[in-house]
Protein backbone atom coordinates (compact mmCIF):
# COMPACT_ATOMS: atom_id res chain seq x y z
CA UNK A 1 0.00 0.00 0.00
CA UNK A 2 0.88 3.48 -0.57
CA UNK A 3 0.02 7.09 -0.28
CA UNK A 4 -2.11 8.40 -2.24
CA UNK A 5 -4.08 11.73 -2.81
CA UNK A 6 -7.69 13.00 -4.75
CA UNK A 7 -8.67 16.22 -5.59
CA UNK A 8 -11.95 16.04 -4.00
CA UNK A 9 -14.20 18.26 -6.34
CA UNK A 10 -12.80 16.42 -8.82
CA UNK A 11 -14.73 13.33 -7.46
CA UNK A 12 -17.70 11.93 -9.36
CA UNK A 13 -20.96 12.53 -7.18
CA UNK A 14 -22.39 9.17 -5.80
CA UNK A 15 -26.33 9.14 -5.82
CA UNK A 16 -27.37 10.81 -2.89
CA UNK A 17 -30.57 13.37 -1.76
CA UNK A 18 -28.00 16.20 -0.72
CA UNK A 19 -26.44 17.90 -4.04
CA UNK A 20 -23.27 16.36 -3.68
CA UNK A 21 -21.78 13.24 -2.65
CA UNK A 22 -17.89 12.66 -2.77
CA UNK A 23 -16.97 9.03 -1.68
CA UNK A 24 -13.50 9.88 -0.43
CA UNK A 25 -12.91 6.24 1.13
CA UNK A 26 -14.20 4.77 -2.67
CA UNK A 27 -11.73 6.90 -4.33
CA UNK A 28 -8.37 6.54 -1.74
CA UNK A 29 -9.24 2.42 -1.87
CA UNK A 30 -9.81 3.30 2.23
CA UNK A 31 -11.10 -0.56 3.99
CA UNK A 32 -11.31 0.28 7.38
CA UNK A 33 -13.89 3.32 7.47
CA UNK A 34 -16.23 5.17 5.51
CA UNK A 35 -15.26 8.87 4.43
CA UNK A 36 -18.27 11.26 2.89
CA UNK A 37 -17.80 14.57 1.83
CA UNK A 38 -21.96 16.12 1.48
CA UNK A 39 -23.38 19.72 0.26
CA UNK A 40 -26.58 19.61 1.17
CA UNK A 41 -28.72 22.47 -0.03
CA UNK A 42 -31.76 24.01 1.69
CA UNK A 43 -34.55 21.88 1.78
CA UNK A 44 -31.88 18.74 1.18
CA UNK A 45 -31.55 15.68 3.17
CA UNK A 46 -28.55 13.50 4.02
CA UNK A 47 -28.22 10.18 3.98
CA UNK A 48 -30.95 8.24 2.50
CA UNK A 49 -33.81 8.71 5.06
CA UNK A 50 -34.49 8.02 8.75
CA UNK A 51 -32.07 5.30 9.29
CA UNK A 52 -29.58 3.16 11.92
CA UNK A 53 -26.83 1.44 11.62
CA UNK A 54 -26.84 -1.46 13.78
CA UNK A 55 -23.12 -2.34 13.92
CA UNK A 56 -21.75 0.93 12.73
CA UNK A 57 -20.85 4.25 14.32
CA UNK A 58 -20.60 7.50 12.72
CA UNK A 59 -19.58 11.32 13.07
CA UNK A 60 -20.89 13.99 11.33
CA UNK A 61 -18.58 17.14 11.17
CA UNK A 62 -20.06 20.49 9.82
CA UNK A 63 -17.65 22.81 7.59
CA UNK A 64 -20.39 24.88 6.79
CA UNK A 65 -23.59 26.05 7.13
CA UNK A 66 -26.13 24.80 10.24
CA UNK A 67 -27.48 20.78 9.86
CA UNK A 68 -30.73 19.74 11.76
CA UNK A 69 -30.12 16.37 12.77
CA UNK A 70 -33.45 14.18 13.60
CA UNK A 71 -33.35 11.44 16.32
CA UNK A 72 -35.13 9.51 17.95
CA UNK A 73 -35.41 12.06 21.26
CA UNK A 74 -35.41 15.48 19.53
CA UNK A 75 -34.02 17.37 16.78
CA UNK A 76 -30.58 18.05 17.37
CA UNK A 77 -28.38 21.96 15.50
CA UNK A 78 -24.85 21.24 14.69
CA UNK A 79 -23.19 24.19 13.73
CA UNK A 80 -20.04 25.30 11.67
CA UNK A 81 -17.08 23.64 13.83
CA UNK A 82 -18.94 21.32 15.61
CA UNK A 83 -19.33 17.49 15.47
CA UNK A 84 -21.58 14.95 16.03
CA UNK A 85 -20.81 11.36 17.21
CA UNK A 86 -24.39 8.80 16.40
CA UNK A 87 -23.91 5.34 17.98
CA UNK A 88 -24.34 1.89 16.50
CA UNK A 89 -28.44 1.61 16.52
CA UNK A 90 -29.74 5.06 17.09
CA UNK A 91 -31.45 6.26 14.01
CA UNK A 92 -31.52 9.29 12.86
CA UNK A 93 -31.64 11.52 9.54
CA UNK A 94 -29.75 14.96 8.81
CA UNK A 95 -31.16 18.13 6.45
CA UNK A 96 -30.44 21.55 5.69
CA UNK A 97 -33.42 23.74 6.75
CA UNK A 98 -31.21 27.01 6.63
CA UNK A 99 -30.80 29.27 3.45
CA UNK A 100 -27.17 28.39 3.41
CA UNK A 101 -26.09 25.36 1.84
CA UNK A 102 -23.86 22.73 4.22
CA UNK A 103 -21.22 20.96 3.65
CA UNK A 104 -19.82 18.23 6.08
CA UNK A 105 -17.95 15.63 6.22
CA UNK A 106 -19.32 12.26 7.31
CA UNK A 107 -16.96 9.19 9.13
CA UNK A 108 -18.71 5.92 9.55
CA UNK A 109 -16.48 2.80 10.99
CA UNK A 110 -15.80 -0.49 11.06
CA UNK A 111 -16.59 0.17 7.24
CA UNK A 112 -17.54 -3.53 6.77
CA UNK A 113 -20.57 -3.28 8.82
CA UNK A 114 -22.37 0.21 7.62
CA UNK A 115 -25.52 -1.57 6.55
CA UNK A 116 -28.60 0.89 7.23
CA UNK A 117 -31.84 0.14 8.33
CA UNK A 118 -34.23 2.42 6.93
CA UNK A 119 -37.24 3.28 9.33
CA UNK A 120 -40.03 5.51 7.73
CA UNK A 121 -43.78 6.37 7.09
CA UNK A 122 -45.11 4.70 4.24
CA UNK A 123 -47.51 7.24 2.36
CA UNK A 124 -49.40 4.35 0.40
CA UNK A 125 -49.95 1.62 3.36
CA UNK A 126 -49.67 4.13 6.14
CA UNK A 127 -47.15 2.30 8.14
CA UNK A 128 -44.49 2.90 9.54
CA UNK A 129 -41.88 0.20 7.13
CA UNK A 130 -38.17 -0.42 6.24
CA UNK A 131 -37.24 0.41 3.03
CA UNK A 132 -35.32 -1.49 0.23
CA UNK A 133 -32.74 0.09 -1.46
CA UNK A 134 -32.03 -0.78 -5.43
CA UNK A 135 -29.43 1.07 -7.98
CA UNK A 136 -31.11 1.50 -11.48
CA UNK A 137 -29.66 3.28 -14.35
CA UNK A 138 -26.43 1.80 -14.40
CA UNK A 139 -25.97 2.48 -10.62
CA UNK A 140 -26.74 6.32 -11.10
CA UNK A 141 -29.94 6.32 -9.44
CA UNK A 142 -31.07 4.40 -6.57
CA UNK A 143 -34.74 3.73 -5.71
CA UNK A 144 -36.11 2.78 -2.58
CA UNK A 145 -39.48 0.39 -1.94
CA UNK A 146 -41.21 0.19 1.24
CA UNK A 147 -40.56 -3.77 2.12
CA UNK A 148 -44.28 -4.09 3.27
CA UNK A 149 -46.54 -3.26 -0.02
CA UNK A 150 -43.57 -3.05 -2.80
CA UNK A 151 -44.13 0.99 -3.70
CA UNK A 152 -41.50 3.21 -4.49
CA UNK A 153 -41.18 5.82 -1.93
CA UNK A 154 -38.06 7.83 -3.08
CA UNK A 155 -35.72 8.29 -5.56
CA UNK A 156 -32.69 9.92 -6.39
CA UNK A 157 -29.36 9.82 -8.07
CA UNK A 158 -26.12 11.65 -9.12
CA UNK A 159 -27.73 14.94 -10.28
CA UNK A 160 -30.82 15.25 -8.00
Amino acid sequence: MTYRTVRVDDLDDAPSPASEKKELDEALGVEAFGLNVYTVESGERVPWGFHRHPRHEEVFYVLEGELTVDTADEPLTIEAGEALFVPPEHPNRAHNTGEEAVRLVAVGAPKGTDEAVIEEHCPACGEETERRGERVDGGDTVVLFCTECGVETDRFGRES
